[in-house]
């Protein structure tokens, strides 16, 4: 799906065309991989490149601080987006194609949870740090856009947003993290998440 002409309309219009051609299934098994993780007191570590890269720290932003407040328990997630000494080190010293699956071995266990963001689902790095996780027993979600490209099919678990749109495959990412959010908070009745929400 690619949106030709830009308006405000033509853009929310995409979004709701869009809505129906996504698999729902299996954004509600992706929530439930996370839900199971964070039950088990595993950890949940994200990253993406560039726009993917922001919605990786998004993503634990809201986990940690909206789950741990409405639940009492630890969330347990790292972004490997958020240390830059970490990224230019593996970057200048190795590759930039191990910044990701080098602070991985160093910092995840057997049964843990790597979320893989990617638009195209083609980025190098991204998928190095699949490939790590999967030869290490950790579990993997591919959060993608585009066709899923090789991320798609190297990962344990995908959710996928049928469209060519960059903006429009970002957008449902994030979509994506508050889902989790919610739906890992919103069952506590004792927590009023609308007076703590991130603005």
């Amino acid at each position: 799906m690619t949106q030709k002409n830009f308006s405000v309309a033509n853009y929310l219009n995409s979004h709701t065309d869009l809505a129906k051609e996504l698999n729902l299934s299996t954004v509600e098994s992706g929530i439930s991989l996370i839900k199971e993780k964070f039950s088990a007191n595993k950890k949940i570590i994200t990253c993406g490149n560039g726009g993917s890269a922001s919605t990786a720290s998004h993503y634990i932003t809201d986990w940690n601080k909206m789950v741990s407040l409405a639940t009492g328990k630890k969330f347990r997630g790292f972004s490997l987006c958020d240390n830059i000494g970490l990224i230019t080190a593996f970057g200048n010293d190795i590759s930039y194609d191990d910044v990701f699956c080098g602070q991985l071995a160093a910092i995840a266990d057997e049964g843990d949870l790597l979320v893989a963001i990617s638009g195209s689902g083609n980025s190098p790095n991204i998928l190095r740090a699949v490939e790590y996780a999967s030869l290490n027993n950790i579990d993997t979600l591919a959060v993608v856009g585009y066709d899923g490209g090789k991320l798609m099919q190297q990962a344990k678990l995908s959710v996928w947003v049928p469209s060519f749109d960059m903006q429009l495959c970002e957008d449902v990412h994030l979509m994506f993290g508050h889902m989790v959010m919610k739906a890992l908070t919103m069952s506590v009745n004792s927590f009023n998440i609308s007076t703590t929400l991130e603005s």
